[in-house]
């Protein structure tokens, strides 16, 4: 694991190398970024499958509502035969989780690599970089002691919090809208019932990505960054790639 975050170190280190003329104290930072938009561009085509499932499932509503109202009365039935349509039309119900779940190993590995002192054996060097006076291995309540919120370093994370709020905000608009325009009926557990507190998590949902706030607030800014990038990453791919899909699809996780 050591060897492994050593060589993950000096990947960061070399692109913000090749970063720094452009972006001089801000490479490592801009590294970040980079780095971000590297793995999302790694996961975009599980993104797009994601997609395509996602409208495929739709096509199916009609079908699977039928399925659950004729098998009301035997849940084990239903749940046969909505295997059966989902395997016959090719159809994942977890395809959408799958690029989240590919992000969050690069995610923790930022995280460690910037809350950890040392990296194989040596004084980790990358603390001591910053972003516009704000150190990217330290904290928002580090930020707050040394000048507030409106200091130097709480300015920045006032920046990341006003990008993050943008984003919570269209993403609730349009999933509110499409919970409007399009009502789907709750998930059904085994007996065929609605299954307890759905109805509670439907109106939740629209709010989630606002809890990307606290998550910014209590990791590394260096992990803070990562976050940013990659919620505004999926806002935009979301509003591309489900642009003509009338349902409402798996809401972002707040905090990849």
């Amino acid at each position: 694991m050591s060897a492994f975050m050593s060589a993950f170190a000096s990947l960061v280190g070399s692109l913000a190398d090749l970063l720094q003329p452009f972006f001089q104290t801000a490479s490592t930072a801009a590294a970040i970024v980079l780095f971000t938009a590297l793995v999302r561009l790694a996961v975009h085509p599980l993104s797009r499958a994601a997609a395509r499932g996602q409208k495929a499932r739709t096509k199916l509503q009609p079908q699977i509502t039928a399925l659950r109202k004729k098998h009301a009365k035997n849940p084990e039935r239903m749940q046969k035969a909505l295997m059966e349509l989902h395997a016959a039309e090719k159809v994942s119900p977890l395809s959408g989780c799958l690029p989240s779940l590919l992000q969050m190993p690069a995610f923790f590995l930022l995280y460690h690599l910037f809350s950890s002192q040392r990296i194989g054996g040596e004084p980790n060097s990358l603390l001591g970089h910053e972003l516009f006076t704000a150190p990217l291995g330290e904290r928002w309540h580090n930020a707050l002691a040394d000048g507030g919120p409106l200091g130097a370093q709480g300015l920045v994370y006032l920046a990341l919090f006003v990008i993050v709020t943008a984003v919570a905000t269209f993403n609730y608009g349009r999933t509110k809208r499409q919970m409007a325009a399009n009502p789907v009926a709750p998930a059904a557990g085994p007996d065929g019932q609605p299954m307890p507190g759905m109805g509670a998590m439907t109106k939740v949902m629209p709010l989630m990505s606002f809890l990307t706030l606290f998550s910014v607030a209590f990791v590394p800014l260096a992990a803070a960054l990562y976050i940013v990038t990659s919620t505004t990453w999926t806002a935009i791919e979301r509003a591309y790639l489900y642009r003509d899909t009338p349902v409402v699809d798996a809401a972002p996780a707040p905090a990849l």
